[in-house]
């Protein structure tokens, strides 16, 4: 025990700079956490929609994805233009939101900025629209 006292002494720099860092990586993580929505799997965003017509539902692929298929009401704000575009849902801040990509792993930067917005009750549609499809979900190109 002496000499495990004597060595963290002796290289109490390392020490140090190894709890920054681990103070750094919970935080992040913790941060990650915080920014990533609740989780709705297809049949419960579908319960969502259903429960609340005041939902927003928001696409954030690409315009040719959107119209190659989206769910019935999305509004299509790609993932690069929705931090300009944000202010524009401003009337929607207490009304639930579901949100969606491809596969669900791309979602985090916009939720992020949909919480920094003020938006209360943010869903994060698991797994994107290809989870939807392989649920035989309904997708409309109109």
């Amino acid at each position: 025990m002496e000499q495990l006292s004597e060595f963290i002494l002796d290289n109490l720099l390392l020490f140090a700079a190894l709890a920054v860092v681990m103070v750094m990586l919970i935080k992040a993580e913790l941060d990650h956490q915080a920014n990533r929505g609740s989780f709705l799997s297809p049949s419960m965003a579908i319960r969502l929609m259903n429960n609340n017509s005041d939902a927003l539902i928001l696409d954030i692929r690409t315009a040719a994805d959107y119209k190659s298929g989206h769910i019935k009401g999305a509004k299509n704000i790609p993932l690069s233009d929705f931090a300009s575009n944000i202010d524009g849902l401003s009337g929607n801040k207490s009304d639930p939101v579901l949100i969606y990509c491809t596969s669900g792993n791309t979602v985090t930067r916009a939720i992020k900025l949909l919480k920094k917005a003020g938006f209360e009750k943010v869903n994060n549609l698991e797994g994107g629209i290809a989870a939807w499809k392989e649920a035989n979900m309904p997708l409309t190109k109109k």
